[in-house]
């Protein structure tokens, strides 16, 4: 059963707004625009796109003499040229950068600031002494963001979905998807009544809508020119290093006399935090403890409810906890794909952890309908208090979707948060980002890193000023000299849930 293409590529029209989501919708969408970069004709060249191999960077100032030391700004530029060496003339590369050394196991995230001219500066606070060694990637040229923004906008639902109906010994498939086109076949609506959040199937042609039983990943349908894809390239034009035009590294000496300490850092003047011998060092919120045994972590939990909400990210943090609680009694883990429900609970400790992945999309295969939850509701039956504590991590199902169904998602997690925190202040609500993750042409063109930056923009802006605590997964991994996975392995894995138990117990 073929579905089609949804029949508005406007998520707006599909329900009204109050006022209020509607303009934090308009300016969170403004605050995440793109450069744009010039119009890709159906005959462009290869040869004219963005060439890493010919792009530099420079360490600056060019003069000598400089030296730097701890709490100093470094400044790299960064020409972008294409396959013929000619410098381009415009903007929307993607790029990021990294400040690292591998003796020191030492690594921080650089912010690049586009001077849409085809250059672009790399900025970074110097964190440590010795030797800090830059290093600048572009992950997709501007031509080819320009190509994941015409399918967003275009195809902005590139995954589909199905599920089985079935009564008796009667079964039946259909499409199913947050939009569907009308046709001649009616619909099934299992929009959820209490947030809003939109779904639907084609209702079987022998069955009743109640008779759907499970949700499944279907194939994505996506519709590229070949031309469009060698935009879209590993080792040629996406995720690939920028060489030096002279030096890649400089020296970084002790702090001056005068020199201030570096502050707890604002997502508007810094980063997260760094890695010093592979350990991260939160630059905001709490000082990172390490746990490094059960008997740590039990005592940590002790007297806890941790309830982990989201995506197989938030999962692995559940499995890494399972793996150094032995004592933990493991119930509800015959789910196919590892979906969940999981629980595990220390008699001992009076400590219980459950794990639940979030609600459609949701691209495991498969999953009852039963199990079918959307975060807000979870969080609005919650008693909340001292001892418990919340832990949200959702965004990689929502690639290839329009980010307004992303920003709505978040706008009832973060309404259901300030419930929750507004009938028990104690409750300790944790945000996971997103992170970064290997790619392929085919996997670019629905869950790209650039499609990934913005939900993980959208994210921080979203949670800004609440209280509540964030892992910026998405600096970590980029910090790391680790290459990057959708799961990230078990090195970061470790900072990340060190962070969450710090945040859990700050002493």
């Amino acid at each position: 059963m073929s579905s089609g293409p949804p029949v508005s590529k406007n998520f707006s029209t599909f329900k009204p707004l109050s006022s209020k989501d509607a303009m934090e919708e308009h300016l969170l969408l403004d605050s995440i625009a793109w450069p744009t970069a010039p119009f890709l004709s159906p005959h462009f060249s290869l040869e004219q796109t963005t060439d890493p191999a010919h792009s530099t960077f420079t360490i600056l100032p060019l003069s000598g003499g400089v030296q730097w030391h701890v709490g100093d700004q470094l400044e790299v530029g960064i020409q972008m040229k294409d396959f013929q060496g000619h410098a381009k003339k415009s903007g929307g590369d993607f790029l990021l950068a990294r400040l690292h050394n591998r003796k020191l196991e030492a690594g921080v995230a650089g912010r690049v600031v586009d001077h849409l001219n085809g250059s672009y500066s790399a900025v970074f606070t110097l964190l440590w002494e010795g030797s800090a060694q830059v290093e600048v990637t572009l992950v997709h040229p501007s031509e080819a963001v320009s190509v994941l923004q015409q399918l967003a906008r275009e195809q902005p639902f590139r995954i589909f979905f199905k599920s089985t109906f079935r009564s008796g010994t009667v079964s039946e498939n259909s499409s199913c998807n947050a939009y569907l086109r009308q046709t001649n076949q009616p619909l099934c609506n299992f929009t959820d009544p209490r947030t809003g959040e939109p779904w639907f199937c084609y209702k079987p042609k022998k069955l009743s809508c109640d008779a759907r039983i499970n949700h499944m990943r279907g194939e994505p349908r996506i519709k590229l020119g070949a031309k469009e894809k060698k935009l879209l390239q590993r080792k040629l034009n996406m995720k690939v290093s920028i060489q030096a035009s002279g030096p890649s590294s400089v020296t970084v000496f002790p702090p001056k006399k005068d020199q201030p300490k570096v502050r707890k850092s604002s997502r508007k003047s810094g980063v997260s935090g760094y890695y010093y011998q592979g350990v991260w060092q939160s630059l905001c919120g709490a000082k990172v403890h390490q746990f490094n045994d059960s008997s740590a972590i039990r005592e940590c939990l002790k007297g806890k409810m941790v309830y982990m909400y989201g995506d197989s990210t938030i999962r692995q943090w559940f499995e890494y906890l399972s793996a150094l609680l032995p004592d933990a009694k493991e119930l509800f883990l015959t789910s196919p794909n590892r979906t969940g429900p999981f629980m595990m609970w220390d008699i001992t400790k009076n400590i219980q952890v459950t794990y639940h992945c979030h609600g459609p999309p949701l691209s495991f295969n498969p999953i009852p309908t039963s199990q079918l939850r959307y975060i807000a509701n979870e969080l609005d039956g919650l008693l909340g208090g001292n001892n418990t504590v919340v832990v949200v991590g959702i965004w990689a199902h929502f690639s290839p979707f329009p980010i307004e169904l992303y920003i709505r998602r978040l706008q009832n997690i973060r309404k259901a948060v300030v419930r929750l925190l507004s009938r028990a202040p104690g409750t300790l609500v944790v945000i996971r980002t997103a992170n970064l993750r290997d790619l392929t042409t085919n996997l670019a063109l629905v869950h790209s890193d650039w499609y990934t930056f913005q939900r993980y923009r959208v994210l921080r802006a979203i949670f800004e000023g609440l209280k509540v605590q964030i892992v910026d997964a998405w600096e970590m991994n980029l910090a790391h000299h680790l290459p990057h996975n959708l799961h990230p392995q078990p090195p970061i894995l470790k900072n990340m849930v060190n962070t969450l138990l710090s945040y859990i117990c700050p002493l």
